[in-house]
């Protein structure tokens, strides 16, 4: 009679052990499942934003380029280009020369910097920084002289702007114009 009784408890244990396990199955498996997919044609506000910034300048030269950021990042531009007549030499006793912008040779050179950083809203608008920055010679050093005359502006700016294409022209206090667009 013990053996029956035992094998008869040992069933039991095994049913209850198999009911445990799909009841725990039941109980875990809508946890493992995903959520639907909700597909927008909104972009995130945050999502990456081709701008594009041109300097129009008759003292810096004229540049552009285009790059992609995300909200809240910020980026350097920086050109260097020939001034009409070409690079001028300067000496390396020259106020400031650590600080101007020179060619391979050890010539000055015109250089415009710009900074960017967007912050895009929740309804697409950026709200820009723009520093900018610019050095250049002014023509040759005088005669016995071997240092060039050098202009230099410096400027901040905040402006809001839609991120459909648009362009944003602003003009600097030195008359130089920056045009900046925003494309998702």
């Amino acid at each position: 009679m013990s053996c029956s009784s035992s094998s008869h408890s040992r069933r039991a244990r095994a049913v209850l052990v198999r009911a445990a396990v799909v009841l725990s199955c039941a109980i875990a498996l809508p946890a493992f499942a995903t959520t639907p997919i909700k597909v927008t044609s909104k972009a995130a506000p945050d999502g990456p934003i081709r701008y594009t910034v041109k300097v129009t300048s008759k003292l810096y030269g004229n540049s552009q380029e285009t790059r992609t950021l995300r909200s809240g990042d910020t980026d350097d531009f920086t050109w260097r280009t020939q001034p009409p007549g070409g690079a001028v030499p300067v000496a390396q006793s020259c106020p400031d020369y650590g600080s101007l912008p020179l060619d391979a040779n050890g010539a000055m050179v015109r250089q415009t910097q710009v900074r960017l950083a967007p912050i895009v809203a929740a309804d697409g608008t950026a709200n820009v920084q723009v520093s900018f920055r610019a050095q250049a010679p002014r023509g040759k050093p005088a005669s016995g002289g071997s240092c060039p005359e050098v202009v230099a502006h410096s400027e901040v700016l905040h402006f809001s702007m839609p991120t459909n294409g648009t362009v944003k022209t602003v003009t600097l206090s030195d008359g130089t114009q920056l045009a900046i667009s925003a494309q998702r």
